[in-house]
């Protein structure tokens, strides 16, 4: 009966033990449910963080892309006002030669008998360009729309450039909240606050004035465009005209340019004129001139395009024999020259500027960033959990400047605002949280 009772006495013991592991592990679980949670929260904060970095850096390069082609639209003004400059020299050269062709000096049939149908017809063609005169000069239409163009590119192009990197930062933490507010629409917008840190967008950038690459980049591009090609060709008549020298040969020299000049801006000039042979016992065989068209656009008021241009030639030469004015007045080459001097020093007397300021400044990548710049930056944000407790996050993004192929010519490209190949990704953080 004894050990009956003391088995008795036993029962129960278990249970205390029994109910305190049941509270440890209430206890351990609901540690752990804490834990999970919390957990939960970072993840969830981590990968809203990343997302919202990442669309910042999105915006970053497609502000970047957009530069890119604002820039390629200044080159492409600068294109349409070379175009606008010579359709204006060709205008003007159109009218002067409609006069000429009026005054007969020289006449259309001596020229077509000399050079051809085609050359005669083509000097007749000039009668339709009477008053075209008129659209080169700096009220007509072509000179409205060349100065629509100048305006643009020195203004509001510029103006559209400044404010899209002014603005890049407020732009790109918008597109952050916004991300952020989809990520928590449970929460408020003061809540989701993210800070910007370790920015390098004020450091990626700078303002280039008009420099050599800019200079030579316009002047490739135009290059692809025949209408700016240079305009120069000679014609020669086949038969022999003075013994005295039997190789020289009446001449029709068509001349004409359109150039970029180092001021950075355009200048155009046509001319023709048949260079009859002559000779005289004083000098004996030259070329004798006879103006058939002219124009010139200069950049500026007063320049001088070449060295033949002279102020004061006579319009005729019915007081003055020709050879003897170029001696006294010009010193023209009459024997080995290959331009139009006459014609020139015309085209300089009756010159039609178009105002321009030039080539613009345009941004571009800050040289000293070399050719891994990038625009990277670092997002923090802090929030308040469910139960109290603060949780922490950090992420990066950067813009970088990366060709989807390899260039043909096999060279690297430095990363640039000419071509839009900027992408955005995230980065590693500089540094880590405490308690990260």
């Amino acid at each position: 009966m004894a050990a009956i009772h003391s088995r008795r006495s036993q029962q129960g013991q278990v249970l205390v033990f029994g109910m305190l592991l049941v509270a440890l592990l209430g206890l351990a679980w609901m540690r752990y449910f804490a834990t999970g949670q919390v957990l939960a929260a970072k993840t969830r904060l981590v990968h809203g963080l990343d997302a919202a970095a990442y669309s910042g850096a999105l915006t970053q390069a497609r502000t970047l892309n957009f530069l890119s082609y604002l820039n390629r639209a200044q080159l492409a003004h600068q294109l349409a006002m070379a175009h606008l400059l010579t359709l204006g020299s060709w205008a003007h050269y159109g009218g002067t030669q409609a006069e000429r062709l009026a005054q007969g000096n020289p006449p259309a049939y001596l020229i077509g008998m000399l050079f051809g149908a085609d050359q005669g017809r083509a000097y007749l063609a000039a009668s339709t360009a009477v008053g075209l005169r008129m659209q080169a000069g700096s009220t007509g239409e072509l000179g409205r729309a060349f100065v629509a163009h100048e305006s643009f590119i020195h203004g509001a192009l510029r103006d559209l450039s400044d404010t899209l990197i002014r603005g890049l930062p407020q732009a790109r933490l918008n597109a952050m909240r916004a991300v952020l507010a989809a990520h928590y629409p449970e929460r408020s917008a003061g809540e989701l606050q993210p800070v910007v840190s370790a920015d390098r967008w004020s450091a990626l950038l700078r303002w280039h004035v008009p420099d050599a690459a800019l200079f030579s980049l316009v002047r490739d591009v135009a290059r692809l465009y025949p209408f700016l090609e240079p305009r120069n060709y000679t014609a020669r008549n086949a038969w022999m005209v003075e013994p005295r020298c039997p190789g020289m040969r009446h001449e029709l020299r068509r001349r004409g340019t359109t150039v970029l000049d180092e001021s950075g801006r355009w200048q155009a000039g046509d001319t023709e004129s048949f260079h009859a042979v002559r000779s005289n016992q004083w000098i004996g065989c030259y070329y004798r001139e006879y103006a058939m068209g002219w124009a010139w656009m200069p950049a500026q008021p007063g320049q001088a395009a070449s060295a033949d241009q002279v102020e004061g030639a006579p319009p005729d030469f019915s007081e003055q024999d020709f050879w003897r004015w170029v001696r006294s007045s010009a010193g023209w080459d009459l024997v080995g020259g290959q331009a139009n001097p006459l014609a020139e020093s015309y085209a300089m007397r009756d010159r039609q500027t178009w105002q321009s300021r030039g080539l613009a400044g345009y941004p571009d990548v800050t040289p000293a960033m070399g050719d891994q710049a990038a625009s990277s930056f670092v997002v923090e944000l802090d929030l308040t959990g469910a139960d109290g407790q603060r949780i922490r996050a950090r992420s990066a993004a950067e813009s970088l400047f990366s060709r989807p192929e390899r260039r043909t010519d096999g060279l690297d490209e430095a990363p640039n605002l000419f071509h839009p190949y900027w992408h955005a990704r995230l980065a590693a953080p500089l540094a880590v949280l405490p308690g990260d």
